[in-house]
């Protein structure tokens, strides 16, 4: 439980709250109709991509900018983050989102929220199919952010925040015509609260989390494998102090096996 008395700690749970809330309210704004016709889909996923690659810019330095609890869940089945940590930034994520979406439907006109851009499955697709759907742009998704993030890897090509805006986008360009690309249950969870409509919600958890779970089980232990006991992996899970940590100022960074960041 040394975490609990690290700054860095606290700040990191707090960027994810921040993150999260914006995340949500500019992604579901955008995702609004204002007026007739329907809602061109290049604008939602350049939107959502766009606002996720300016927060991996903004806070991934300081928390990993995970902004989603499938992303957090990948980080936490390759054991590159304590329980606590993953837990912490679940709730944080979580409310954060909530957050966001109050705040768009306080600042929205009445005769514009709707359903407050609520993901939905398109009439024909089954509950079968959608979860398979959000699966798999959640598996490309993860895929994208372990492979950039990777400290391992030597000479990064091009832009971390970037890749992963385009990694996102590209899943709502498909997504959105089948469940609405919901791939983060922190967006999916947010309008289902203000709107009081649960149906079908659970799509939108167990598909990302699978892929999640998936995505880092194939990158961290199949496609480029750490080399990491499961005395050490058990000791990251728990939140062992490392024996260095004492080395580093106070309240500034993280223990390097603690790091998800790449920024």
């Amino acid at each position: 439980m040394w975490e609990l008395q690290s700054a860095s700690f606290w700040r990191a749970i707090f960027a994810e709250f921040f993150a999260t809330l914006f995340y949500v309210f500019f992604g579901l704004g955008a995702s609004l109709r204002w007026g007739p016709g329907a809602l061109h889909v290049l604008q939602v996923a350049l939107a959502f991509g766009l606002a996720l690659a300016t927060l991996v810019q903004a806070v991934g330095h300081i928390s990993g900018a995970h902004v989603n609890p499938a992303v957090t869940f990948a980080f936490l089945v390759g054991s590159q983050l304590s329980l606590l940590r993953a837990f912490s930034y679940m709730a944080a994520q979580l409310l954060g989102a909530v957050v966001g979406a109050a705040m768009l439907y306080s600042v929205t006109p009445p005769a514009v929220r709707g359903n407050l851009a609520l993901n939905t499955l398109h009439p024909g697709v089954s509950v079968g199919q959608a979860t398979v759907v959000e699966i798999l742009l959640t598996l490309q998704f993860v895929l994208c952010i372990l492979a950039t993030y990777d400290e391992r890897r030597n000479g990064r090509l091009g832009s971390v925040a970037l890749a992963v805006g385009f990694s996102l986008t590209l899943g709502h360009l498909f997504g959105m015509y089948y469940t609405g690309a919901g791939m983060n249950p922190a967006r999916s969870f947010a309008p289902a609260i203000l709107t009081r409509n649960f149906t079908n919600h659970w799509v939108y958890w167990v598909g990302p989390i699978i892929g999640g779970g998936l995505g880092s089980l194939l990158y961290d232990f199949l496609l480029f494998p750490r080399p990491k006991s499961v005395s050490e992996r058990l000791s990251v899970l728990k939140g062992t102090r490392p024996r260095d940590a004492s080395a580093q100022p106070e309240g500034t960074g993280e223990p390097v096996e603690l790091k998800t960041q790449a920024l």
